[in-house]
């Protein structure tokens, strides 16, 4: 009886995990493509609609958009969790009479680590930080696409543009917590096991944001984020690498190839550990020099370095295992 409850619970946790990829890869474009197929059929008015509503409700994922605990405490989601297992780690208090700006590292190919601390409540961030309104902000043109705007606002997931950005650190009062995955697309192409490389040397703009609007920021990094797929390489300078770096250009994300365990885009049960690292005091100023973004953003690396090095043996790095920032 036990062991036909193991593998009925190893078969929930395969089938979730691999609904979350598919999700993540398809359906922005199932969509689109159910959306014209519609405006084809005698089902047109259905599409057109869909439209309309697009159109009267383009700004409400900048302006908070519309959370419901019901999608984010779908069971699948704690089966999701268990595939890996993910768990959340917290070093450090958040104040709710302060808000946040948590920069989360690294993008690895699909995010779990994030997606499943941040995006849902499976792995107990409310429980953890008590008083805090977690928020994951992610590429703003998926906001553009009808049905998945309305999927990812339900999970509570935003756009990363300024007046998303602008709204949660001033139009929500405190307690707020922004998290974003700093190295983004192009991260992603860096995601290699047994390699920690974390793109951010360039990136400024969150610190700017923090600096703004007076919101301390917190380095956060997921430990295993990078083993859960084997990425394939393409040859410097190849056509495959060219087209992919087009992509990215027109897109704003990077079409990574990989491959993962025993399905394609099932990705290697290897244990995720997300930790949130202790917040960094930033001041409020509304118009912060250069100076001061590169002082505050330094501070941010400096700390970004010292959680990762006073965590990567207990999260399964050997004593040497070194960090890249590029």
């Amino acid at each position: 009886m036990t062991k036909e409850k193991t593998q009925w619970k190893e078969f929930l946790e395969a089938v979730s995990t691999l609904q979350w990829v598919l999700s993540i890869l398809l359906l922005g474009v199932s969509c689109m493509i159910l959306m014209v197929y519609l405006m084809f059929t005698s089902l047109w008015p259905l599409s057109t609609l869909c439209f309309i509503w697009l159109v009267i409700d383009w700004q409400t994922p900048e302006r908070g958009g519309r959370k419901t605990t019901f999608v984010r405490n779908w069971r699948a989601w704690v089966h999701f969790r268990d595939f890996f297992p993910i768990k959340l780690v917290k070093t450090a208090e958040l104040n709710p009479n302060k808000n946040y700006i948590l920069g989360c590292h690294p993008h690895g190919i699909l995010s779990a680590g994030a997606f499943a601390c941040f995006g849902t409540e499976s792995c107990g961030f409310a429980e953890a930080f008590p008083g805090m309104r977690v928020t994951l902000v992610t590429l703003v043109g998926l906001f553009r696409i009808p049905l998945l705007r309305e999927y990812l606002m339900f999970t509570g997931i935003l756009p990363v543009s300024k007046p998303s950005l602008v709204h949660l650190l001033s139009k929500r009062g405190k307690g707020n917590a922004v998290v974003i995955v700093i190295g983004g697309a192009a991260e992603s192409l860096a995601s290699s096991p047994g390699v920690n490389t974390v793109l951010m040397k360039q990136r400024k703009g969150f610190v700017r944001m923090a600096l703004e609007f007076g919101a301390d920021l917190v380095p956060v990094y997921s430990f295993g984020e990078n083993e859960l797929f084997q990425q394939v390489i393409l040859s410097e300078g190849s056509l495959g690498q060219r087209l992919q770096v087009l992509f990215k250009k027109i897109m704003g994300f990077a079409p990574c190839l990989f491959v993962g365990e025993h399905i394609v885009f099932l990705p290697y049960r290897t244990p995720i550990t997300t930790v949130v690292g202790s917040p960094i005091s930033v001041p409020k100023n509304s118009t912060p020099t250069e100076e001061e973004v590169d002082h505050y953003h330094r501070l941010y690396m400096e700390g970004m370095f010292k959680l990762f090095h006073e965590h990567k043996v207990s999260c399964g790095l050997p004593e040497n295992h070194k960090l890249r920032i590029i």
